[in-house]
């Protein structure tokens, strides 16, 4: 999988691909390099010039840019323009972590749920993923949500894994969309039953391409079109 910001690639399997779109999502709002040289390192990464690159991300990340850190911390950890030193790209991705770049900090997170290139520990992944959520960070939302659901890294709790899966829903996740209609379809957990707001969630994920919301909006439907036929007048 990919991860480098703002148009720049690079390979670790800790997460999926991202690019410019992330910071239409909200989830790094410092994601534009607004230095020179962070600038020249992105398009020099783009063009192949990796070599380079790698270089100006270094010198910028030194300079205390949170994103040339990140993207440093990347090309070291996938071996791109050099070779790989999974221990100066942790070092790098935690700068840009403890400098609070949500992003960062759910890539960091996320290494610790997965046990990519340091031991698992759901509790530090929970810690990590926890501070880019309260930053609004969507993917870091709906790990959180996962971790409250399953009770891995943290107590079991139904209840604060709706109120997160709705926030990532709202952040427009697909998976959240889905789950969170889910809670309201059933009801329970603090969540009161309400088939046209689950409906409306369904919807959501169907319109992203959900083939099981789409079935799920379909029944939900028709279960309230009967509902109205057979009420009494």
């Amino acid at each position: 999988m990919k991860w480098l910001m703002q148009g720049v690639v690079a390979r670790v399997t800790v997460a999926a691909a991202l690019t410019t779109g992330m910071a239409a999502h909200g989830q790094e709002r410092v994601a534009k390099p607004n230095d020179p040289e962070t600038q020249t390192a992105v398009a020099d990464y783009n063009a192949g010039n990796l070599t380079a690159a790698l270089s100006e991300f270094r010198k910028a990340a030194e300079r205390g840019s949170r994103l040339a850190q990140f993207n440093y911390a990347m090309m070291l950890l996938n071996g791109e323009g050099t070779a790989t030193n999974v221990d100066e790209g942790k070092k790098w991705l935690r700068k840009a972590a403890d400098a609070n770049m949500s992003h960062a900090q759910y890539v960091y997170g996320k290494m610790y749920d997965d046990g990519e290139f340091v031991g698992r520990d759901p509790v530090e992944a929970h810690r990590w993923f926890l501070k880019a959520a309260q930053q609004g960070h969507v993917q870091a939302e709906l790990a959180l949500a996962n971790q409250f659901l399953d009770g891995r890294g943290t107590d079991r709790d139904n209840k604060r894994a709706f109120v997160w899966y709705k926030k990532a829903a709202e952040g427009g996740d697909m998976t959240a969309q889905y789950v969170t209609g889910s809670f309201y379809e059933r009801g329970g957990d603090g969540v009161d039953k309400n088939l046209n707001v689950a409906r409306a969630y369904y919807a959501a994920a169907a319109a992203q391409g959900d083939p099981a919301a789409r079935l799920k909006y379909q029944q939900l439907s028709a279960q309230l079109r009967d509902q109205k036929e057979v009420k009494p007048q």
